[in-house]
């Protein structure tokens, strides 16, 4: 919601209007990351054992699967997850490796059939101080770029405009997989 410009906390008035988004607490404050860093309460280590819907899942590998991220930069923004709770790249067996690189070409050319991006950032995040939400449980960032897609919204606001939801993202990007 959109409020007219406020007194700030200080008591001054400012020139700001605030675009509230209190939803984003949920991310901030860390209510959908495990407590503890266990595997019992991992959202990766839950989500296969949900069917694709309310697990968010796009494909199920034998050793990865892919997810769409529930916080996504951008739509169509994918993880790739090993089903071993395992925090570190170096963690993973050979066959492990194999599939998550194929998963993650087989997302993009997923992405492209349903969205032609114009680019993709590829990505793990190593650690809590990294940037990694979940630093328990290894994860490939695939976000689908386009040309102009960061505008100041996300800067400004800490808000992003998404045009799709993400189980209908998710049901495109599953019919589309190769």
């Amino acid at each position: 919601m959109i409020t007219e410009p406020a007194e700030s906390f200080a008591g001054a008035p400012d020139s700001f209007q605030r675009l509230w988004t209190p939803h984003r607490m949920a991310y901030i404050d860390g209510a959908e990351r495990p407590k503890t860093g266990a595997a019992a309460e991992c959202p990766f280590c839950l989500a296969p054992g949900k069917d694709d819907a309310g697990g968010l899942i796009v494909r199920r590998g034998e050793s990865v699967f892919a997810v769409m991220n529930l916080f996504p930069y951008s739509p169509g923004h994918l993880l790739v997850c090993p089903y071993r709770h395992l925090a570190d790249l170096t963690e993973l067996n050979q066959a492990e490796c194999q599939e998550l690189t194929a998963f993650t070409q087989a997302a993009m050319r997923a992405l492209r059939k349903v969205s032609a991006p114009a680019g993709f950032n590829l990505g793990i995040n190593q650690g809590q101080v990294a940037g990694a939400g979940i630093a328990a449980h290894l994860h490939q960032h695939i976000v689908p770029r386009w040309a102009g897609d960061a505008n100041f919204f996300p800067i400004i606001a800490q808000t992003k405009a998404m045009p799709q939801l993400l189980e209908d993202t998710r049901v495109r990007l599953q019919a589309a997989w190769g």
